[in-house]
């Protein structure tokens, strides 16, 4: 990539950042700009997720890992988890009773 970005400020509050697309291996990747990743507190490594809002609009945001108690574990979590999935229709059921 060239590290092209073109930054607009055309509302109050509201920056707009413009890249264009790389190839990266296989497949598509995009950079951050500098402001924009500190802004965010990110940097290698870490993760982050696109949210697709109802209006179509994609917000980007950095993944926060949940620090669990000592006492709890992940995998019983997702057990728990898997349990309410599976039954949602049950448990929707008895809650409108």
């Amino acid at each position: 990539m060239n590290g092209v970005v073109k930054v607009t400020k055309n509302k109050p509050n509201v920056m707009r950042y413009a890249r264009k697309i790389g190839r990266m291996g296989n497949s598509l990747g995009v950079s951050l700009p500098k402001t924009l990743a500190e802004k965010l507190s990110v940097s290698q490594g870490d993760e982050i997720e696109f949210v697709e809002n109802d209006r179509g609009e994609v917000v980007l945001k950095k993944v926060r890992k949940n620090q669990f108690p000592d006492n709890v574990r992940p995998e019983v979590l997702e057990a728990f988890f898997d349990v309410f999935e599976e039954d949602e229709g049950i448990l929707e059921d008895l809650r409108d009773r």
